[in-house]
């Protein structure tokens, strides 16, 4: 055992090592500009390669037999329960507010509502499937839409915590033939970038030759080189919500880690957090969607499966409300990205906005007028809508994932007004 422990320190020391020495690397070649970029990443390579044999020498040594010292993270297991709430005035609050919109054909979809580490409210309304009149239950799993900016974020964060990039990296360093200059990490996550919007442009320059083609993140990168669609303004300018910054994220999340953005969320995220029904869907990847929950729009009416289902990063994580209850348990104890660094991603970013309506990294901000702060994030897309909204004092959190855009229409304000007013539940055995 104390040997063990001894190789595993000499690892973790090594592989610290080599992510500092990778940014000093990294800071000297974008603050100088004197060392060909191909001989540091092969020095880089060589030296990870060295390393790795010597530790290999190392624990062929040392260990009589085979033992498993494998880096691979414990699965977290958040410690929640369900409070005995039954005639519970916050569940029942909870419970009117969305049975009476979906008495009333406004509302399809699951409503979770949870407090610290207890789930207070989870039920599910309506249908999952409206011509096979399927049900949705609680462990449904829903487009999440631009809510999946939240997890694309936490994997920046992530990489960033290991010193695999930093902020202030520019894309240019990732992909040298970017055309657009000065335009860093932390532009990208803020909406500060500039960048003109895929969803906008790719009908012109993907859909008309490729009319039957399921458009890529590469493929988006490709026009933005190859065309040049016109930038919306100078980086850092201003503020302005856009999917293709969160595009480029996931290829710098690709770029960095080796592999498809799809399998570092499922291998570094998603299983190490316990989420087992959350997912990427790329259709480039599954050309039909074999999701049962599916999205509509109008009277009912089935929402195609767009082109642009091949980018990801901005949206194409599905899950289901119980998954993003974890996810929130997850953050608020700071399981594998520490509390400092979410500290800075619910830092406002943009003075010109108001404080109780901003945004962080990959948050929407409301800062109350006691600094307290309400972090969230809502998404629409092909018939689906979500809410994922967290109150950082009081750590009270409600998430709806709803599959019907005229059955699913909340506004935020709503939802907060609603969390805002619940009293702290108490477990009535208790």
């Amino acid at each position: 055992m104390i040997i063990e422990k001894q190789i595993y320190i000499c690892i973790n020391s090594i592989s610290q090592f080599i992510c500092s020495l990778q940014n000093k690397i990294r800071i000297f070649v974008q603050d100088l500009i004197v060392l060909p970029l191909k001989f540091i990443v092969g020095t880089v390579k060589h030296l990870k390669r060295l390393v790795s044999l010597i530790l290999m020498t190392v624990l062929f040594v040392c260990c009589s037999e085979e033992k498993d010292l494998s880096t691979k993270k414990e699965t977290f297991v958040p410690q929640i329960d369900t409070l005995n709430l039954t005639n519970s005035i916050v569940a029942e609050k909870i419970d009117t507010f969305f049975s009476n919109r979906f008495k009333n054909g406004r509302f399809n979809g699951t409503v979770l509502y949870g407090e610290k580490n207890h789930i207070i409210y989870n039920k599910a309304f309506g249908y999952s499937n409206f011509e096979s009149k399927i049900p949705l239950t609680i462990d449904s799993k829903f487009q999440l839409a631009s809510v999946s900016k939240t997890f694309t974020s936490y994997a920046i964060m992530l990489l960033k915590q290991r010193g695999q990039l930093s902020y202030q990296d520019s894309v240019r360093y990732f992909f040298p033939d970017f055309p657009y200059e000065n335009i860093t990490i932390h532009q990208l996550l803020i909406h500060r970038s500039g960048l003109p919007e895929y969803m906008h442009f790719t009908d012109e320059y993907w859909l008309k030759n490729n009319p039957d083609s399921t458009i890529t993140n590469k493929d988006v990168l490709d026009i933005l080189i190859k065309i040049k669609p016109t930038a919306s303004f100078r980086p850092g300018v201003r503020y302005n919500y856009n999917n293709t910054n969160y595009c480029m994220l996931a290829l710098i999340i690709e770029k960095v880690s080796g592999m498809p953005y799809s399998v570092f969320m499922k291998k570094e995220i998603f299983e190490p957090l316990g989420l087992k029904d959350t997912e990427v869907y790329n259709k480039s990847i599954e050309p039909q969607n074999s999701h049962i929950v599916r999205g509509y729009i109008g009277r009912r009416r089935t929402a195609n499966n767009s082109y642009q289902n091949g980018v990801v990063g901005d949206k194409g994580i599905y899950s289901s409300a119980i998954d993003m209850f974890k996810f929130n348990r997850a953050l608020f104890e700071g399981v594998f990205v520490n509390k400092k660094d979410l500290e800075e991603a619910y830092k406002l970013g943009h003075e010109e906005l108001r404080d109780n309506d901003n945004y962080g990294h990959g948050w929407r901000i409301n800062k109350r007028p006691d600094s307290t702060k309400i972090v969230y994030h809502a998404g629409w897309w092909k018939g689906f809508r979500s809410y994922f909204i967290r109150d950082l004092a009081s750590e009270k959190c409600i998430v709806v994932l709803t599959n019907r855009s005229n059955g699913g229409v909340l506004h935020l304000k709503e939802l907060m007004e609603l969390i805002g007013s619940l009293p702290e539940s108490k477990d009535k055995n208790k």
